[in-house]
């Protein structure tokens, strides 16, 4: 039986607010078997479970909440979190909002190396798609369907001349997230930064933490780190949101436009459809690969 995981030990950080531009203290703790992932606001003392139905807003950012108590930005964070097969542990922060750190997911996987990861007591389970779920928004689209493969497949189309029209299909492992995934930034362009500004958000955003793009170019000044930074980023965003199941999928995603709204939407479709997937404790002799893609 392949067990479940929390870290080894206890982690902590600071970082940068996106909106509110103040620092964030971050501290990582292992949780008991079958706790699943809890965040801790602790200037409220509240606990928020990371469930879909503790989700309270995907315009800008996923944003989970509970008895007045807000978490938002947590997306590139989950997607490490999804990527180590963590099944347990508390995330402390004193502030509404993730640290931003460089836009990535890169710093949260090099604070989960340092933690160490620990096997518990209890079968790892993960959520196997039987039948397809898809939500749609105009063109738009997200979905998950029946595969043997644990896959995200992105397509995006902007009317911009860095980006057009980029597609990824990437088959999940930790390994390949780390190497493939992991790094790409969040990007925007500036003047709708200009805008968030006028409205006192994105106050801690900068060119250390997004890719910003004006009308004909990236502002970067290093660039970009991959040729399709921009639709890496969004595999990146729905690993991340897909993690509010709960549990790993075994199954494909797949998405044309997608956004925090859609994926949230797309979580609560498919819980709400028990014939759409089953809950499987996952067997070393018939889930070996799968198993191995955690490795």
């Amino acid at each position: 039986m392949i067990k479940q995981r929390t870290i080894a030990k206890p982690v902590e950080s600071v970082g940068i607010g996106l909106h509110k531009g103040k620092p964030v203290h971050l501290r990582l703790e292992p949780l008991e078997a079958g706790s699943g992932i809890v965040f801790y606001r602790e200037d409220l003392g509240v606990s928020i479970p990371l469930r879909p139905e503790y989700v309270v807003d995907t315009q800008m950012a996923t944003v989970i909440g509970k008895d007045g108590a807000n978490v938002s930005t947590i997306e590139h964070f989950l997607s490490a979190v999804y990527a180590y097969g963590i099944d347990n542990m508390r995330v402390i922060l004193d502030d509404a909002e993730m640290p931003i750190m460089d836009g990535s997911a890169a710093s949260f996987c090099m604070m989960l190396d340092e933690a160490g990861m620990a096997e518990q007591n209890a079968g790892k389970e993960i959520l196997r798609i039987r039948k397809a779920v898809t939500v749609r928004s105009g063109e738009k689209y997200v979905s998950l369907k029946p595969s043997e493969t644990a896959s995200f497949d992105f397509l995006i189309r902007f009317e911009h001349p860095v980006i057009a029209e980029q597609h990824r299909r990437f088959i999940f492992s930790k390994s390949a997230f780390v190497q493939e995934i992991s790094r790409a930034r969040t990007f925007g362009f500036l003047k709708e930064v200009q805008y968030l500004r006028s409205k006192n958000l994105a106050l801690g955003g900068s060119l250390e933490n997004a890719i910003v793009l004006d009308d004909t170019k990236v502002l970067n000044p290093e660039g970009l780190r991959f040729e399709d930074e921009f639709v890496r980023h969004k595999i990146l965003d729905a690993m991340g949101d897909m993690k509010l199941l709960g549990r790993p999928i075994l199954g494909a995603y797949e998405a044309f436009a997608g956004s925090h709204g859609l994926n949230h939407q797309l979580t609560v479709a498919l819980l709400a459809d028990e014939s759409a997937y089953e809950i499987v404790t996952l067997q070393v002799e018939e889930s070996a690969e799968f198993a191995r893609s955690f490795a």
